[in-house]
């Protein structure tokens, strides 16, 4: 008998060992001093701090676990218990994840933050029907237009080659009468100075990295759209946690959100700074250059609403309240 009860003890003595050596993996797709993934680190130093040392849980920054359009369906299947992505990398599997990729429809964070209200209840909704929880969800910087020549209306684009890199920037500068021509990030520079593209939106953060000063002039602060990476959770592996630990996580989690939302601010000032400080022309668009991007802006809304459908419908009646 009293063996029994010293191997019953010895396997839960294993067994609180066992959760007190929890580990997690969790893939995230841009190097560590990218400010999404130095929040993501953050998040993992609470969790660990919060469990009390029971749950680790180890970034793997990069794509250096998993690429990043495989993360979700790696946590998904349960290869991994978290990871962080881009939401709109989802819009082939549902309308409602592009919808913060429209471009004039929430510009600035005051707006970006109205739309994410009214859009993660059913974000979650679908992700949850796959296995994964929304934990938290952080902006990239706003979207702004680069070229080589001033703009002062939406007609000044009028047949100037404008990089592209997705559907919505190819839709985008089609409407605004430019001709879109597919480049990649590391390929910016070269496509500019080769005169394969006059002209670009992107984030501050992606122009100051690229050098933008060495090859446009002028960088119009259109804040055109606010794309969001989503931090998710596989529902059974969360499940397996102790109370504490879930209590933990979530605890993190909540903190991460507002925190994250502040350094994607700061990135936007610094990177913003950094363009005007290598001499570019750095300024608002003028009223006639907003009007017409907002008509585009409008033309591309209606068209994701006829995908989107009633959800669609849903989500742009609560942000517009």
């Amino acid at each position: 008998m009293k063996l029994k009860l010293a191997a019953a003890l010895a396997a839960s003595a294993m067994f609180g060992l066992a959760h007190a050596q929890t580990k997690w993996d969790m893939p995230t797709p841009y190097p560590d001093a990218n400010f999404h993934t130095q929040n993501v680190m953050k998040f993992a130093e609470d969790v660990k701090k919060m469990s009390n040392g029971t749950l680790e849980i180890k970034v793997h920054s990069n794509g250096s676990l998993f690429k990043h359009p495989e993360i979700k369906n790696a946590v998904r299947g349960g290869q991994v218990p978290a990871g962080e992505f881009l939401l709109s990398l989802l819009s082939n599997e549902n309308p409602v994840f592009e919808v913060d990729s429209i471009p004039f429809l929430a510009t600035g964070y005051a707006d970006a933050k109205k739309l994410w209200a009214a859009s993660h209840k059913r974000t979650a909704q679908l992700l949850d029907k796959e296995g994964l929880m929304v934990l938290y969800a952080v902006p990239w910087p706003p979207q702004g237009l680069y070229t080589k020549k001033p703009i002062s209306n939406i007609d000044d684009l009028k047949g100037v080659k404008f990089r592209a890199y997705n559907a919505t920037t190819q839709k985008l500068a089609a409407l605004a009468g430019a001709v879109p021509t597919q480049v990649e990030v590391p390929d910016i520079p070269q496509a500019f100075s080769t005169g394969r593209v006059d002209a670009m939106i992107t984030s501050p953060s992606t122009g100051a990295n690229s050098k933008a000063w060495d090859f446009v002039k002028y960088y119009y602060d259109a804040q055109a759209w606010l794309p969001k990476n989503v931090i998710v959770i596989n529902k059974r592996a969360f499940r397996r946690l102790t109370k504490a630990q879930q209590k933990a996580v979530l605890a993190a989690g909540k903190a991460a959100e507002p925190r994250g939302w502040e350094m994607s601010m700061a990135e936007t000032r610094e990177k913003t700074e950094v363009l005007s400080k290598n001499g570019m022309t750095v300024e608002k668009p003028s009223p006639a250059l907003e009007a017409g991007l907002k008509k585009i802006g409008a033309q591309m809304t209606d068209a994701w609403l006829k995908k989107a459908g009633s959800d669609g419908k849903a989500i742009l009646k609560a942000y517009r309240r």
